[in-house]
């Protein structure tokens, strides 16, 4: 699983004074990236390989300006041409849930506008961090 770990910006709260429900959209890639960069991906934009095909979050507690929280991403599935990853946003001190996401990545060819088959060297790699339950 991978981790990591971000500090709740001014500019990233609403009128209710709490993080803004879009906010949590920007924690979710951010960890995203970082996961596929632990990877070793190629990171290029000319050369990137994936598609989001879909994103959910369910917003569990409230989060707050200069608050700490952690991202965990995991595998939770593998496909022949997708994945899907798990994410948990918690509160950093007391590691209490604030949000779960669920994402689905594709495998796409942006030269031929199509996905592709995950290939086998990356599909080892998102193999090594398929985790099924966890426990936060």
């Amino acid at each position: 699983m991978h981790e990591t770990e971000l500090k709740v910006r001014f500019c990233e709260t609403d009128a209710l004074g709490h993080v803004n429900n879009t906010s949590f959209f920007i924690y979710l890639e951010q960890a995203r990236v970082e996961f596929f960069e632990q990877l070793d991906t190629q990171m290029a934009v000319d050369e990137w390989p994936f598609i989001l095909g879909h994103v959910s979050c369910d917003f569990v507690q409230q989060a707050y300006f200069n608050q700490r929280l952690k991202v965990h991403t995991w595998v939770s599935k593998i496909g022949n041409k997708s994945f899907r990853l798990a994410q948990t946003i918690v509160d950093a001190r007391s590691g209490e849930v604030v949000a779960r996401s669920e994402s689905v990545l594709i495998y796409f060819n942006f030269e031929q506008q199509q996905s592709e088959p995950i290939p086998a060297d990356l599909a080892k790699m998102l193999e090594a961090h398929v985790k099924t339950e966890i426990s936060l």
